[in-house]
């Protein structure tokens, strides 16, 4: 699509391919012109076409969040939005007077996304073009585009029973930070609170998609980075030497979902994690240290030594912490002789092999957990253990 078509998305760098830009997690959209037909504040009445509405529902059931940027009277227009029935479908209404590139940053703050992530859709060009300049990796539509989004392959990702429910985990979010701010004590304190409950279960097919949309979606809380896709997840599901564990969490503000993934190899004498991923959702509560030293406990039931997977990306340096602080350290010896059988040196390029001697771990003190037994003699069945 040639720069100059004024129907073309701004915003998107020029350095990234098509084909591999970031799917979209968040649409900001204008509301006068653009979401609906008419300016309210001059108008009076405005109407909501119905290509307009049906894909605002469609993006909420891809799990795609939509928030609002827009330069009018905020009690008026939300007042609209719900008359219009839709104010529910917007997680984040930024509705004021000021710059709408500060609207749009603050959103991706908020919502911890990165930049390529987030769409803008506006019906005004110097509005696209204020966020492009300020927000160049933010990819901006103009508003007759607005009603072809659903069809574009950015916003097109896998759906997932968790996803469809995304924007009520988000909003169940804002809701338990608002309560954080009014509680007085230390952090700890206000986990308990919040009666917390992890479980850690075998993946099922079911499951599947999920599981690999996290291991693309993930990137803090990701051990390698690297993506597995769904053919791999089935062979190493049907593989008895590998565990494939979902991570769910919920607590009384609702359920989070399915919030990381394992992937666990059994060698002769040592477990190898193969992989860590963690929901960037979840890190507060502490979810990863949770898990890591489950695995240490469950190693050091079965007499194994825990050996982890590490390959150093532009943003998972809050993972190397979780391992660090969890006490692993870096395999001074030769891969293969802990891990007999795996493939030479170059297939595990920019891979460090972590290890830890495990010991027996008490159990966490701010959430109920529930998880399987991992050692050969409990590998049927689950502990249900707090």
């Amino acid at each position: 699509m040639d720069a100059t078509d004024p129907s073309a998305p701004t915003g998107t760098s020029p350095a990234a391919p098509t084909g591999t830009s970031p799917a979209v997690k968040c649409l900001v959209w204008d509301l006068d012109n653009t979401l609906w037909n008419g300016t309210l504040l001059e108008d009076g009445e405005v109407t909501l076409p119905e290509p307009i509405r049906d894909v605002v529902r469609v993006l909420d059931e891809r799990g795609i969040l939509q928030a609002v940027a827009s330069k009018n009277d905020h009690d008026h227009a939300w007042a609209r939005l719900e008359k219009l029935g839709i104010a529910e479908y917007f997680v984040l209404p930024h509705i004021g007077w000021g710059p709408k590139s500060e609207s749009v940053r603050r959103i991706a703050e908020r919502l911890d996304f990165a930049h390529g992530t987030i769409a803008f859709v506006d019906d005004q060009p110097a509005e696209r073009a204020e966020v492009a300049h300020h927000l160049p990796a933010v990819r901006c539509y103009p508003a007759e585009q607005a009603a072809e989004l659903a069809s574009l392959p950015e916003f097109s990702p896998v759906v997932t029973a968790d996803s469809r429910r995304r924007r009520e985990m988000y909003q169940a979010g804002f809701s338990r930070e608002a309560a954080r701010e009014e509680f007085a004590g230390p952090d700890e304190d206000f986990l308990r609170t919040l009666g917390l409950e992890m479980t850690i279960r075998r993946a099922t097919e079911p499951d599947l998609a999920r599981v690999e949309e996290l291991t693309l979606r993930t990137s803090q809380m990701n051990a390698t980075g690297v993506h597995y896709g769904d053919e791999r997840l089935r062979a190493l599901l049907a593989d008895p030497a590998h565990e494939v564990l979902v991570v769910q969490l919920r607590d009384r503000f609702g359920d989070h979902g399915a919030v990381g993934i394992v992937l666990l190899q059994r060698h002769p004498g040592a477990w190898l994690l193969k992989l860590l991923a963690t929901s960037c959702r979840v890190v507060s509560f502490g979810a990863g240290a949770v898990l890591l030293r489950w695995l240490i406990d469950e190693a050091a039931r079965s007499g194994v030594r825990l050996l982890a997977d590490f390959r150093r990306t532009e943003r998972n340096r809050m993972m190397e912490v979780a391992y660090r602080f969890a006490g692993f350290a870096p395999y001074e010896g030769v891969r293969s002789d802990v891990l007999p059988g795996e493939a030479g040196a170059a297939d595990h390029e920019g891979v460090e092999l972590l290890s830890i001697e495990p010991v027996r771990q008490e159990p966490p003190t701010t959430m109920r957990l529930d998880a399987p037994g991992l050692g050969t003699d409990e590998a049927a069945g689950g502990t249900g253990r707090d």
